[in-house]
């Protein structure tokens, strides 16, 4: 990985957003956020053990281990590990197909998460799902999910339910930029302020959807789509995690003391294309490196140098450890078996007497 940038002020110039920057990192410490010395070093583990699954994953879909689609999240990190950092263990996730990163930070071991992607009976969704449906219902995340914009509204009817119970649980429903264009997202914004739902949509805009750069396929800057609305919004630098931390924890916060929706325009970087068909011929080298220059894991690396926290061993002990995680993952998966013939139509219809199935 690159090295991030001395200067903590130093954002991309690249044209991929509508205002083509990113928010200035924040300035807090990790104490002024309420977080340890351990609570660091188990960031950068959770951060690293979802840069090293995709990337091995990366290779042994090269490789012809599995089929498929395969949406990697590197460069986006800091987003899903936030996220849970501030959430209750109890509250609600869902996400579009980029969503390996939001498994791994919600319960799926590297194990079940890899064995999913290998179309293993032993995976997260019993290798049925693959790469865009990892589930871990459990733990509260209701997974990914194919269709562009298709789940928006269930992340709404999610945060219904909820309030429904009168329970104080928020949801945050996680999409990309290209969602945004969809009917469903609208329509569902219009109903969440009417209803005051405690759902947070957060649009993880890594610049490009598919290969079209955020400012040629939207007409304004995505976060102000919520004023059609009357609803409250924020734009968050997504490539900084104490940033990221920082600000879902005060809307969260907000949101479960006072039920209503709420739009984050996140500006995040993928590094690799769309999916592993897609070279991304469509962005230049510099645009890239300016990205790789502020790498969130790099950047979390940095700090814990800097303010030893840990030495360079302990970091690389905690490397090691996740290189062999990662490594024992492609074994279980290897050695898994696969779902048995019997189970084609199982957990697909509720009624056990459905007729396509007599």
């Amino acid at each position: 990985m690159a090295k991030t940038k001395e200067a903590e002020g130093f954002t991309p110039t690249g044209v991929v957003y509508q205002s083509t920057e990113l928010p200035e990192p924040t300035s807090k410490s990790h104490k002024d956020l309420n977080l340890s010395k351990d609570d660091l070093l188990g960031l950068y583990r959770v951060m690293y053990r979802q840069r090293r699954f995709e990337e091995r994953a990366m290779q042994m879909y090269q490789k012809g281990k599995f089929g498929g689609f395969l949406h990697l999240y590197m460069g986006q990190e800091a987003v899903s590990t936030g996220a849970v950092t501030v959430l209750n263990d109890d509250d609600d996730i869902i996400t579009a197909y980029r969503d390996h990163g939001f498994g791994l930070v919600r319960g799926v071991s590297s194990k079940v998460g890899m064995a999913e992607l290998y179309g293993k009976a032993t995976g997260c969704s019993r290798g049925k799902g693959g790469s865009m449906h990892f589930f871990n219902t459990d733990e509260h995340y209701w997974g990914g999910h194919a269709i562009v914009g298709a789940h928006i509204p269930l992340g709404a009817g999610i945060a219904f339910a909820n309030a429904y119970r009168e329970e104080k649980r928020v949801t945050m429903c996680f999409l990309g930029d290209g969602a945004v264009d969809q009917g469903s997202f609208h329509e569902t914004l219009n109903l969440a302020k009417l209803w005051n739902l405690p759902v947070i949509f957060v649009v993880e805009n890594n610049g490009y959807a598919m290969g079209t750069a955020t400012k040629r396929h939207t007409s304004t800057e995505i976060f102000k789509r919520a004023r059609a609305y009357d609803m409250k919004n924020k734009v968050v630098n997504g490539m900084d995690l104490f940033s990221v931390i920082e600000d879902f924890r005060e809307v969260v916060d907000e949101v479960r003391e006072d039920p209503q929706p709420y739009l984050l325009e996140v500006r995040t970087y993928r590094y690799r294309g769309h999916s592993m068909s897609d070279p991304a011929n469509y962005r230049t080298d510099d645009e890239m490196k300016e990205f790789q220059d502020i790498d969130p894991i790099e950047r979390l690396k940095t700090y814990i140098s800097r303010h030893k926290i840990a030495n360079k061993d302990k970091i690389q002990e905690i490397t090691d450890d996740i290189e062999q995680e990662i490594l024992d993952a492609i074994d279980y998966a290897e050695n898994s078996d696969f779902p048995p013939e019997e189970d084609l139509y199982k957990d697909v219809y509720v009624e056990d007497d459905f007729p396509f199935l007599t």
